[in-house]
């Protein structure tokens, strides 16, 4: 979902990732392996993330117009 939504995943320690956007203050890290299951706060995390990206993409696509 995050890579979808223009995220950069970058390396973490262990099964850490973090997640960068330009349009996102600071970084989102996600623990845990690719394809495992996410923990409930990391789930809200990640879909408050893509939230804040589509908000600040759609203020920029109204000031553009």
């Amino acid at each position: 979902m995050l890579r979808q939504s223009g995220f950069t995943e970058l390396s973490g320690k262990g099964s850490h990732t973090n997640w960068i956007h330009p349009l996102y203050t600071g970084k989102l890290t996600v623990s845990g392996k690719d394809a495992s299951d996410a923990k409930v706060y990391q789930e809200k995390d990640v879909q408050q993330a893509i939230k804040e990206v589509e908000e600040k993409q759609q203020s920029e696509q109204q000031e553009d117009e």
